[in-house]
C-alpha cells in the first residue's frame, strides 16, 4: 500500500537470493493504501508484489499468509507467497516482516456492472467454502472488539450528530451480537476488505483477489455485506444499487445458500460493515500516521453508506 518503508534494489536482491528467484529486474513502489508498504518486483523468476507489514506483527502474520497459500492451494486465485529454502514464508526485509507472492493478472474494475459484481459473489461464496478445513485460528482484528475500544477515541472529532449516530450504531450492533440469530450465523475465514480495488478482472473474468491483512475468522455474512457495501453502492451518494446487489446475492447463493439467520440479519450486518469502515476512515482520517505516499480515505463515504443503510434496509435475501 502506501510506501512507509523505503527499500533498497540490494535489501531486493538479497531477498531474491534467499528464495531461488534469480536476477532483479526492477522493483517499483505501489501508492495508495493505508496499512502497509507494497512493491511491484519483476525478477528472472517472474512478477511479484513485495509487502513489508507496518502494524502487524510476526506473531500475527502466519494466519494471513498460510491462508492465502491454502486458498491458492484449493484453486482460487489470491496472491501465492512465496517459501525460502525452508518452506517459510514470512520473511525480513529493511527490518520489518515481509512477503513475496505472485502477482495477479488483469486490473481493478472500478466501475462495475451486474457481471462483476456476480463473478464476486460466486468468487466469494468459493472462498469461502474452501476456508472451511484451514485450521489457523485469529479473530477479525478490525472487528465489533475493535470498534468498541476506537469509537471513544475518534469521537471528539465529531460534530454532535455524527458522534450520536456512531454511538447509538455501536450501541445497535453489541445488541445485534449479542442476540441468538447472530450466534448461529456461519463463520469461518473472511477477506474483510473486498473492495473494488482489491479484485483483478480481465474484461468480465475474474482472475485474483488481494490483499488479505484484514482477514480473520468472522461471520460469512459479515464479509458479504462488506462486499455490497462497495460493489452495490453508488459512490457519489452512497445508495444501494439493486440491480448489482442482486446480481451478486443470486451468484453467491448459487454457490452456498444463505441460512435462515443470514437472510434476517443481512440488513443488520450491511449497517455493520458500513459501521466498521466508517470508524477505521474516521481513525486513519483523524489520527494518521507518517507515509511517503499517504493519502487517507474520505470517512464521509461510510457515514452516508451507513445513513442509507439504516434509512432503507434492503429486503432479505
Amino acid at each position: 500500500m502506501a510506501v512507509f518503508t523505503v527499500v533498497s534494489n540490494k535489501e531486493a536482491r538479497d531477498l531474491l537470493r534467499r528464495l531461488q528467484l534469480g536476477k532483479l529486474l526492477a522493483l517499483t513502489g505501489i501508492e495508495g493504501g493505508i496499512e502497509n508498504t507494497n512493491y511491484f518486483v519483476s525478477c528472472e523468476g517472474g512478477e511479484f508484489v513485495l509487502t513489508l507489514f507496518e502494524r502487524l506483527t510476526a506473531e500475527q502474520l502466519p494466519f494471513y499468509l498460510h491462508l492465502m497459500q491454502h486458498l491458492a492451494r484449493a484453486g482460487i486465485p489470491v496472491p501465492d507467497p512465496q517459501p525460502d529454502r525452508r518452506g517459510a514464508i514470512l520473511h525480513q526485509v529493511a527490518g520489518k516482516p515481509a512477503a513475496l507472492a505472485t502477482r495477479l493478472r488483469g486490473k481493478s474494475q472500478l466501475a462495475p456492472q451486474a457481471a462483476h459484481c456476480a463473478a464476486v459473489g460466486a468468487m466469494l461464496a468459493r472462498m469461502h467454502l474452501a476456508g472451511r478445513d484451514y485450521e489457523r485460528q485469529q479473530p477479525n482484528l478490525r472487528g465489533l472488539a475493535w470498534w468498541n475500544e476506537t469509537v471513544p477515541v475518534v469521537l471528539p472529532h465529531l460534530n454532535a450528530q455524527q458522534a450520536t449516530l456512531l454511538q447509538s450504531e455501536l450501541a445497535y450492533q453489541n445488541h445485534v451480537a449479542a442476540g441468538s440469530d447472530y450466534a448461529a450465523l456461519p463463520r469461518g475465514p473472511v477477506h474483510a476488505d473486498l473492495f473494488r480495488d482489491n479484485v483483478m478482472f480481465d474484461g468480465e473474468e475474474l482472475t485474483g483477489l488481494f490483499d488479505f491483512y484484514f482477514a480473520g475468522v468472522d461471520t460469512w455474512l459479515f464479509d458479504l455485506a462488506v462486499c455490497l457495501n462497495d460493489w452495490c453502492i453508488d459512490l457519489p451518494t452512497g445508495r444501494h444499487v439493486a440491480e448489482r446487489a442482486d446480481a451478486l446475492l443470486a451468484a453467491y447463493q448459487g454457490v452456498r445458500a444463505l441460512t435462515a439467520a443470514e437472510r434476517a440479519l443481512l440488513p443488520a450486518m450491511l449497517r455493520a460493515g458500513a459501521l466498521r469502515f466508517w470508524i477505521s476512515r474516521l481513525w486513519d482520517y483523524h489520527l494518521p500516521r507518517e507515509a511517503s505516499l499517504l493519502t487517507p480515505h474520505d470517512p464521509t463515504h461510510f457515514e452516508r453508506v451507513l445513513r442509507e443503510r439504516v434509512a432503507h434496509p434492503p429486503a432479505q435475501a
